[in-house]
């Protein structure tokens, strides 16, 4: 259609959201699919919160806010930089904004020009690849294997930066792979960012608190306070407060940043959700203990998912810091045969062919960067990832 922008053609939708539509659809049409690509908890939203969200609707909480949020997000917001990480945000250096995305796009908006570089470790979110490109953006992308706890080094940041880099982006953990960088990682990696002034970080730490077996998390601007000033350190509520639905997103970063981010926000959405800004203040600053319940029963699915994906003839796969997804590797099954005479070239045929003969949705790592692997969540019920792995065990066992 020619009167569609070129740079459409840059960018693809969400593989993530493609696939689990396409299971959404398959179910419809009456096939017994198990949808294991949505990056979503399957626990209810605190009861609290809620209530919140009720009461400001009784309470009229449903006109127009500031751009930025009202001003008791911002002041929750604050505080919990200050409680969990160690950072004094003032409310005017905190941007809220509709989920994590929107606070991504905004900031790339805000302050990318063509030829500008953006380094992405892969594997990576689907959406890092693909927002910066919309802005005229270069994308540097820096492989992180499996060897490598899919973690990206000091040499491996060091070697991508060029006079053109403006950006590093870092998740941890890691969607899609779970693996999550512990305080001598990152300081590794700062060292060598204080030696380049002209990259900022975003500090993409969503799944801050969905991590396991002791592990503590750190982030940027917390590791290095010399980085502050270039560091916009993103959150939200989606993940670990189960308010994916609700579309609630927040970052700190200096005032030379939130204030282009806001300008750019006031042209768009212009804010996110009343009801779901109040709702995010119950969320900030009430009981958080039903985290570490949810984080228990991710832990035996993750332990779930692990071994019995490692008991599938051709796959490998790593256990992960945090998050709620595996990224295992179907190496072992490239260059095998279908019993229908296929031949499974890359991983994008592998999982075509789990979800055809077996009817598990997961995603392929042809999306996320790195290949061949293949990303499962295990945000879903016990019972339905003890019958999805058993699936996959058996197609994998069928291949020849």
């Amino acid at each position: 259609m020619p009167f569609v922008a070129s740079r459409m053609s840059l960018i693809k939708p969400s593989a993530t959201i493609a696939v689990s539509q396409k299971a959404r659809d398959l179910a419809a049409a009456g096939r017994d699919v198990i949808g294991l690509g949505a990056g979503e908890p399957d626990f209810d939203t605190p009861a609290n919160i809620i209530e919140a969200g009720k009461k400001a609707m009784d309470d009229g909480l449903t006109r127009y806010t500031a751009v930025n949020g009202i001003p008791e997000l911002r002041e929750a917001i604050s505080a919990k930089f200050k409680r969990d990480n160690g950072l004094d945000y003032s409310v005017d250096e905190i941007t809220v904004g509709c989920g994590g995305k929107q606070i991504i796009f905004n900031a790339f908006m805000a302050t990318v020009d063509a030829g500008d570089e953006v380094i992405v470790p892969a594997p990576y979110w689907v959406s890092y690849g693909d927002i910066p490109l919309l802005f005229g953006a270069e994308n540097v992308y820096v492989e992180c294997t499996a060897e490598n706890g899919f973690r990206m080094t000091a040499d491996d940041l060091e070697a991508a930066i060029t006079p053109k880099t403006k950006w590093l982006i870092l998740n941890s953990p890691s969607n899609p792979s779970g693996a999550a960088y512990a305080r001598e990682d990152l300081k590794a990696l700062t060292d060598v960012l204080m030696r380049h002034e002209q990259v900022w970080v975003m500090s993409d730490d969503i799944y801050e608190h969905i991590v396991y077996d002791d592990f503590e998390f750190s982030t940027v601007a917390q590791v290095e306070p010399g980085l502050k000033h270039r560091t916009l350190t993103l959150n939200g509520m989606s993940k670990a407060y189960c308010m994916t639905g609700w579309r609630v997103g927040y970052a700190g970063g200096p005032k030379e940043l939130i204030g282009p981010m806001t300008k750019v926000q006031s042209q768009s959405t212009t804010h996110t959700s009343s009801v779901s800004q109040a709702a995010s203040v119950a969320g900030l600053n009430g009981p958080q203990d039903f985290i570490a319940d949810n984080n228990r029963v991710f832990k035996e699915r993750r332990d779930l998912v692990v071994s019995m994906l490692n008991q599938a003839p051709g796959l490998s796969c790593p256990t992960p810091e945090g998050a709620f997804y595996v990224y295992p590797s179907c190496a072992g099954a490239i260059g095998k045969n279908t019993p229908d005479g296929k031949t499974i070239d890359t991983d994008e045929d592998f999982v075509t062919y789990v979800l055809e003969s077996e009817g598990v949705a997961v995603v392929q790592g042809a999306a996320f960067g790195l290949s061949p692997h293949f990303r499962v969540s295990y945000a879903t019920s016990t019972e339905l990832l003890e019958d999805a792995c058993q699936r996959i065990q058996r197609a994998c066992a069928e291949l020849g």
